[in-house]
């Protein structure tokens, strides 16, 4: 497959790392020669330097023959001129644009995107999925990382586990065997910096962060089990108005339950848009490291906040002084994968990854038909695939137990028909079942191969 990726930041790198991985033919683009040599030294791919818009740069970059091509610069203007020029001069057939401007994602805008006005078969909005993943992140609030597969009936959490956590010190299979009703598997563990996929007899430690595999109905009580009892979300102040500030608060205006959300925006024009476009949220304009206005917006005694502007160290120093001012949960937006180490000796309880989501969501496109969702897990360190059984698979027919799964992949729930089971050993894997699996990077291509999946337009 023939693949052309415009854009070599944090984005195009890690898409172009993916897909490299998996023996495609990839060409990146840039107008940054530095980043072109890097991402060609690291990673088996081509490297063109230009505009990516410009048809010469594209012909350069192999457009003639490409099967697919996935626009992420930093600019929406230059990512659609890419798919056009793509698709009037050199007939690309699949095209990827990431849009960050919510005034072109306006559901009433929709009928632009189409063959015969602006050919752009999926738009991919960065901070529509962040916004997403705070929500989900408010969701499970005692977990630093959250995330829903089965159409949102199995659900991944990642959890700390603190020195009182009833886990700790016992062997995962008798955890299977003292709470045999509950539906839980323990996917991953990260301990002392490096992730892995455990074993029967292993055992959690604490400090240990773990990837927990629950049902919906479940995620209350496997909290508890876990030492991280739910907290209801009844106070939320946000940091940042932005597009994906605005978007939280706006869903949370829009739940049936009342929460009081206040928003903090530097900005004043900014703030005054904010206030003028949400209903029933107090906007505050000022510095959100400012203690006095922290203390005026209740941070205090609030059950969450959100430090969410543009400016990751700005969103890390307002998480910190928020949790030393006494709030129960704080959460950041990082965009710097170098920064997240410190999340955990800052005592900042989750971040986001942007670039995470928007990897997760353009992969997710791109294994078309086969798997149905990716979640990709801390810096592209494991991946979560769910993904339909055919029956060229070589898991098709066969128990769990008899499945020769590397060592760092774990099965985490099987759907048959309308139920979701946990993966117990004599389960026997069927075609048209869909799997979800949890697998470390180096593990991923023998996971793609026993689930007989390729990227695939069809």
């Amino acid at each position: 497959m023939k693949i052309i990726i415009c854009g070599a930041g944090q984005v195009g790198w890690h898409i172009a790392r993916h897909l490299a991985g998996e023996r495609n033919d990839v060409t990146i683009i840039d107008t940054n020669a530095e980043l072109i040599r890097r991402a060609t030294d690291a990673l088996d791919v081509q490297g063109v330097t230009g505009f990516a818009s410009h048809p010469d740069v594209l012909d350069r970059a192999g457009a003639r023959d490409a099967d697919l091509l996935i626009a992420a610069t930093h600019s929406d203007e230059v990512n659609m001129v890419t798919c056009q020029v793509a698709h009037s001069v050199f007939q690309v057939p699949r095209k990827i644009a990431r849009l960050r401007s919510s005034a072109y994602l306006d559901a009433i805008y929709s009928d632009l995107y189409r063959t015969d006005h602006l050919p752009i078969d999926v738009v991919i909005s960065p901070e529509r999925e962040v916004a997403r993943a705070a929500l989900q992140r408010l969701s499970a609030p005692s977990t630093f990382d959250a995330e829903t597969f089965l159409d949102g009936r199995l659900h991944l959490l990642g959890i700390a586990l603190e020195p009182d956590s009833p886990v700790l010190n016992t062997p995962l299979r008798q955890l299977n065997d003292m709470f045999s009703s509950l539906s839980a598997t323990v996917a991953g563990v990260r301990r002392q910096g490096k992730l892995f996929a455990p074993e029967p007899n292993d055992q959690l430690f604490e400090g240990d962060q773990v990837y927990v595999f629950t049902l919906a109905e479940d995620v209350p009580r496997t909290l508890e089990i876990f030492g991280k009892p739910m907290a209801k979300q009844e106070s939320v102040v946000i940091i940042g108005a932005g597009n994906v500030g605005l978007a939280v608060a706006q869903t949370l205006e829009s739940r049936p339950e009342r929460i009081r959300v206040k928003l903090i925006e530097r900005n004043r024009g900014r703030a005054e848009d904010a206030a003028d476009t949400l209903n029933r949220t107090i906007v505050l304009n000022g510095d959100g490291l400012s203690a006095e206005l922290l203390e005026e917006a209740a941070v205090p005694r609030a059950d969450a906040v959100l430090a969410i502007t543009d400016d990751d160290k700005t969103n890390i120093l307002a998480a910190v002084r928020a949790k030393q001012a006494g709030a129960k949960l704080a959460i950041s937006l990082v965009n710097d994968p170098t920064l997240m180490p410190m999340m955990e000796p800052l005592d900042i309880d989750a971040f986001i990854n942007p670039r995470a989501s928007t990897v997760s969501t353009i992969l997710r496109h791109i294994r078309h038909g086969r798997v149905r969702d990716i979640y990709s897990i801390g810096d592209a360190e494991a991946e979560v695939i769910e993904a339909q059984v055919l029956s060229t698979s070589p898991i098709a027919g066969r128990p769990v137990r008899d499945i020769e799964f590397p060592e760092g992949a774990l099965i985490g729930a099987v759907q048959k028909g309308g139920r979701v089971i946990k993966p117990v050993g004599d389960l026997r894997v069927e075609e048209g079942d869909i799997v979800v699996i949890f697998s470390l990077a180096s593990d991923i291509p023998e996971v793609e191969r026993l689930l007989q999946v390729s990227i695939d337009f069809f």
